[in-house]
């Protein structure tokens, strides 16, 4: 078990589990009967806002952690409890119960038995003092704070995917075709000597080849143009609502004379 100096300097460290990963904040030094370190109070949560309690005997520290040998879910499924200064029997039976840690019903070894002083509390002075070991007759006033921060998490996935679509592409192809006309001349003295070279009457054919054009397709793969994913970050403004506590203090006691 650290000394109470240890444990003191331990406050504000960050409070590890067996292996390592991180639980919260060492925030609250509690002290059982004999004025030894039992307890730390360790933030927890997003912002801060959660306390659980876990024991120091066997808590060592690592360059500016705290070690504990627990697992990071078993801590932070502890039994609540208030950290309000003072464990209750009740609650530290618990919290013992939890831990797998021996516990005697007749005695608080956090010397927190039902309605006792809180830890490390002095001798002669009325009350329970939330900021500490109480050494004068002052009470402290404490009160919430909230702090609101933000973390990053993953909102999703986005990313590039090349498919082959098929669309129809119409085009307009001039083309041009040959087509047969009947010319008659008349028999001319140009003209005379092929028209009369031959027979006078016979049977005789004369063929021409018509010709046309078709239109013809042909496809080329041509590059067009390239893309990429990019990231732009976008500001706003979130409303964070949450309960705080806080300490008031009233005097009561008998009127003073008017």
């Amino acid at each position: 078990m650290p000394t109470v100096q240890e444990a003191t300097q331990m406050r504000g460290m960050t409070v590890v589990d067996r292996d390592g990963d991180k639980i919260g904040k060492f925030d609250e030094l509690y002290l059982d009967d004999s004025d030894n370190p039992a307890w730390a109070a360790v933030t927890t949560g997003l912002f801060g806002m959660r306390q659980t309690f876990v024991p120091l005997a066997q808590a060592t520290t690592e360059g500016d952690d705290v070690r504990v040998p627990f697992e990071k879910d078993h801590v932070k499924d502890a039994p609540r409890a208030e950290a309000d200064g003072a464990l209750s029997q009740q609650e530290e039976a618990r919290l013992y119960k939890h831990y797998g840690m021996e516990y005697g019903e007749t005695r608080s070894d956090s010397g927190l038995p039902e309605g006792d002083a809180t830890p490390g509390g002095s001798p002669g002075v009325v009350g329970n003092d939330v900021s500490g070991p109480e050494t004068d007759d002052a009470m402290t006033r404490s009160e919430e704070e909230l702090r609101v921060g933000t973390t990053q998490r993953e909102t999703g996935r986005v990313r590039l995917k090349k498919h082959i679509v098929t669309e129809d592409v119409t085009r307009t192809v001039p083309v041009t075709r040959e087509e047969v006309r009947l010319e008659r001349e008349p028999i001319t003295d140009g003209n005379a000597g092929d028209a009369l070279d031959g027979p006078e009457l016979s049977d005789e054919e004369h063929e021409i080849t018509l010709h046309s054009e078709e239109p013809v397709v042909e496809k080329r793969v041509v590059p067009k143009e390239r893309v990429r994913l990019d990231k732009d970050t976008v500001s706003d403004e979130r409303t964070v609502s949450e309960e705080v506590r806080k300490e008031q203090i009233d005097y009561a006691g008998p009127e003073r004379d008017r």
